[in-house]
């Protein structure tokens, strides 16, 4: 997915909410003008950004990664992946850990 392609489907769900440049970004805690660039395609949101956006949106993040998440290896998990092997052999473990049981954890959905 380019960084336009997630910029525009993040425009989309921002006005079909209704929400402002201004409220969104407030609500997802970024500047309202890195928002703007995210939302022209001029900038790829970390993946703390993109959660912080996908949550302020209440959507999940599949609706924005749509074709990504049937893609393989999307966005999210090569930013992931980046990310955990920039990490000492312990940090990776933790991290890991913390994910699995985060995710053991989750409520089941019907």
């Amino acid at each position: 997915m380019t960084k336009q392609e997630l910029g525009m489907k993040i425009r989309e769900q921002r006005k079909l909410k209704k929400l402002t440049l201004d409220q969104l970004s407030g609500e997802a805690g970024i500047g309202k003008v890195y928002l703007g660039e995210i939302e022209r395609g001029k900038k790829m949101p970390s993946l703390a950004t993109f959660i912080n956006i996908v949550n302020a949106l209440d959507v999940s993040a599949d609706l924005l990664l749509r074709d990504e998440v049937n893609a393989g290896k999307s966005y999210v998990l090569n930013d992931l992946t980046g990310k955990l092997e920039a990490l000492t052999p312990r940090q990776r473990k933790t991290a890991t850990d913390i994910l699995y049981a985060y995710i053991q954890n989750l409520p089941r959905e019907e």
